[in-house]
């Protein structure tokens, strides 16, 4: 099962690094001065980097992680605050995401991700009824969910807070709560979205452009109108690896959020689909792994992996398509990103573990 797992993460990779150089070919040239810097940098900064915590992760008794989970999530959450540190947090477009360490820079939120799964998967791993009690079920959920809810609140990255809340409810879930629980803790989230989307008006705009999506096309509506755009110019076969024309200017954020599109585009109807039944048949290895796991702590752990890959990847895929609101989250192992490439593959090295010992 390790074998097979890792084949299929491989895959995932090279499709991803292989539609990023053409994703990026005419931003990397006008920003940067090199068609394939994204290529390079996503080479340089997140694949390598994160292929050797894989192989190194999944030579680590992954049992090991379980004692070491509070003082990860507290560091990863020092970080988070560290972002607002005039001399290390670095801003872009009106967000506060990145430490800037001078020879690089990342984006803590990914780290975030990964530590939240170790930590309620040793906390939910070791209390089985008492999960259901308030002082070791909902109490800790609420505080750690607070604390990171509110550092992203204030970066802002409301996408980021979605998936980390759905990573956290999933394991609470798994954990063996009662659904009467589970059901008021998302009744709670719904009302601190809804509360979220209301104060900012570029959320909001987000929401209307849902709705509508010909409202101000060349303002508020016009990165979902491009998208859907090029995912239409596809048709079935598409128009051809490197072809796109939305990518030349017209699609917004075309190596981050609307990377989708360009597969669309590019490679059609097939090429979408086979990148949809990619995250598919990994989130079918991964259940497996899951339920042939040696403990409770590292079903929880596997678990919390699939939904943090493949509920990002299809609330990417619904954003661009329209289905859903636009989030500004990006397509797992795809998308240009260093930190979120390899704080991936840093956690499928620790599944590739518990799946040699299943």
């Amino acid at each position: 099962m390790a074998k097979s797992l890792l084949a299929v993460v491989i895959v995932i990779l090279v499709f991803g690094l292989v539609v990023l150089s053409s994703a990026g070919i005419v931003d990397g040239q006008k920003k940067f001065g090199s068609a394939y810097y994204y290529l390079i940098h996503q080479l340089l900064y997140g694949v390598l980097p994160g292929l050797l915590f894989m192989f190194g992760l999944s030579r680590t008794d992954y049992r090991r992680w379980k004692k070491l989970a509070l003082p990860i999530l507290a560091g990863a959450l020092f970080l988070m605050v560290l972002v607002f540190v005039p001399s290390v947090g670095q801003g872009l477009k009106g967000a506060t995401r990145w430490l800037n360490l001078g020879i690089f820079s990342f984006q803590p939120s990914e780290v975030l991700k990964l530590s939240l799964i170790l930590y309620f998967a040793a906390w939910f791993g070791n209390r089985d009824e008492r999960i259901r009690g308030w002082t070791y079920g909902m109490a800790p959920f609420f505080v750690v969910l607070g604390l990171a809810g509110g550092l992203l609140l204030y970066q802002p990255d409301v996408g980021t807070l979605i998936v980390v809340a759905g990573i956290i409810l999933s394991m609470y879930f798994f954990g063996g709560t009662n659904l009467k629980r589970l059901g008021i803790i998302i009744l709670v989230l719904i009302a601190v979205m809804a509360a979220a989307i209301y104060a900012e008006p570029y959320r909001f705009d987000r929401v209307k452009t849902f709705f509508d999506p010909s409202i101000d096309p060349r303002g508020i509506s016009y990165q979902v109108n491009q998208s859907l755009i090029a995912i239409g110019s596809g048709g079935l076969f598409g128009v051809g690896y490197g072809n796109s024309t939305q990518k030349f200017g017209f699609l917004p954020e075309v190596v981050n959020d609307s990377i989708f599109s360009v597969i669309a585009e590019e490679l059609g109807l097939i090429g979408a689909s086979a990148t949809i039944g990619l995250f598919l048949i990994l989130a079918f290895f991964l259940t497996r792994i899951a339920k042939e796991a040696p403990d409770k702590f590292g079903r929880l752990v596997v678990m919390g992996m699939a939904v943090w890959i493949t509920g990002q990847a299809f609330l990417n895929i619904a954003a661009v398509s329209g289905l859903v609101p636009l989030t500004g989250i990006t397509l797992p192992f795809i998308s240009y990103g260093g930190t979120a490439i390899a704080s991936l593959l840093a956690g499928m090295g620790i599944v590739i573990n518990i799946a040699k010992r299943t």
